[in-house]
C-alpha cells in the first residue's frame, strides 16, 4: 500500500453514488446488484458478469482528494514529501494516471510551492 493511499483511505472516506459507478462502467444502473468497499478496490457485483473490480485510483474522487491535499499543504516541506509520493504512485502505478490528471497536479503542485515560497 503506497503512503498516499494509507492518507487517503478511500475504503473508509469515499462515499460513492451507484450512479457514479454505472457511469464509470458504462453500464446500466440496473446491472448493478452491490457495491462492496474492499480496502483497495471496489467490487461491483453486476447481474450480467459476475463481478468487477474497480481501483480507487481511477475515481474522480482520488484525483480531486489529491488536489486538494496539495493545495492545502500547510508547509513547503509537506508540500515537498506530498509531491515526492505523488511521484512515486505516478510511476508505480502508470496506467491509473493519465497525462492530463499528473499535468493537473503539477500546476497545482507548483502553484502552491510559489504561494509558500511567498510566505518565507
Amino acid at each position: 500500500m503506497s503512503i498516499l493511499f494509507r492518507r487517503i483511505q478511500p475504503a473508509q472516506r469515499f462515499h460513492i453514488n451507484l450512479r457514479y459507478i454505472a457511469h464509470v462502467l458504462k453500464i446500466p444502473l440496473s446491472a448493478i446488484v452491490r457495491v462492496e468497499c474492499w480496502a483497495y478496490v471496489l467490487f461491483v457485483h453486476r447481474c450480467d458478469k459476475g463481478g468487477q473490480f474497480i481501483s480507487y485510483r481511477t475515481l474522480n474522487r482520488w484525483t480531486r482528494t489529491i488536489a486538494r491535499m496539495i493545495q492545502t499543504s500547510p508547509t513547503l516541506e509537506d508540500l515537498m514529501k506530498l509531491g515526492y509520493w505523488i511521484k512515486e504512485e505516478a510511476e508505480t502505478f502508470k496506467e491509473k494516471y493519465p497525462p492530463t490528471v499528473l499535468d493537473y497536479w503539477r500546476k497545482l503542485w507548483a502553484e502552491r510551492r510559489d504561494k509558500l515560497m511567498s510566505f518565507c
